[in-house]
């Protein structure tokens, strides 16, 4: 049995696509996927991760960057930018490109999706994993994506990579199909983080009335995490409320 932040959790890995990474689970009903920001699944994440849990459903947390538990610091945080820069499984520079991380998420949806049953599957990514769960509705079984300030490909140097949705056109292709066939996407951002740059304005020409956009108002230069270092309740109850009205 584990203690402290992650007390109640089942520590696994699970491999695929040429890629293993850790995970942790717990919770019972359908599966909802949380997806770490930077720097990894921190005490803030772990909390948002059990209130998803208590709400009714089988929670996953891939580890893909970080020490599972450790609280968040500047020197912890430029440790991770760094590998998550570096790591082939992001490709954090590139624009137009599906993350190859994703194929693993998808093969992980569908492993525990086949286990635990139900409509489909759901999940959150957060910063540098943000668009994740927008590239997992490539299956059908993602049901309930919710985007939380996406920030890749970082925006670097020219604007339209603050546009870019890290998606082939392939992939975004078949994206754009689902939500016009009815998967709605939910998105949360703060309205002046300037990391998310113009995607929230990409995901309504691309996907319409299928995205539903949260945008809250700045309280400091610095808000970015809407869900968990700067936690805003309301946002974390409409996100449960989206999972709840499409997989219970």
């Amino acid at each position: 049995m584990r203690s402290g932040v992650l007390a109640g959790w089942t520590p696994g890995k699970f491999s695929a696509a040429e890629m293993s990474f850790s995970t942790y689970r717990r919770g019972s009903g359908p599966a909802v996927l949380v997806v770490h920001e930077i720097p990894g699944i921190t005490p803030a994440v772990a909390q948002f991760a059990n209130d998803v849990v208590e709400r009714g459903f089988t929670v996953v947390m891939p580890s893909l960057v970080g020490t599972p538990g450790k609280a968040p610091s500047q020197i912890y945080m430029a440790q991770s930018m760094m590998k998550i820069c570096i790591a082939k499984e992001f490709t954090t520079m590139a624009m137009n490109k599906t993350s190859p991380v994703i194929a693993w998420l998808r093969a992980l949806a569908r492993n525990i999706h086949n286990e635990v049953g139900g409509p489909g599957v759901g999940a959150v990514g957060m910063c540098f994993s943000g668009g994740f769960a927008l590239g997992m509705m490539v299956d059908d079984i993602m049901i309930a994506p919710v985007i939380a300030q996406p920030s890749m490909p970082f925006a670097v140097g020219k604007k339209e990579r603050g546009a870019n949705l890290n998606l082939s056109p392939d992939d975004e292709a078949a994206i754009i199909q689902r939500a016009q066939d009815g998967c709605q996407v939910l998105g949360l951002r703060f309205a002046g983080d300037k990391l998310v740059g113009d995607r929230f304005a990409m995901l309504r020409k691309k996907l319409g009335d299928a995205f539903i956009a949260i945008e809250l108002q700045n309280t400091a230069k610095s808000d970015h995490s809407t869900l968990t270092e700067q936690r805003d309740e309301a946002s974390v109850q409409r996100v449960l409320d989206f999972f709840a009205e499409k997989l219970l």
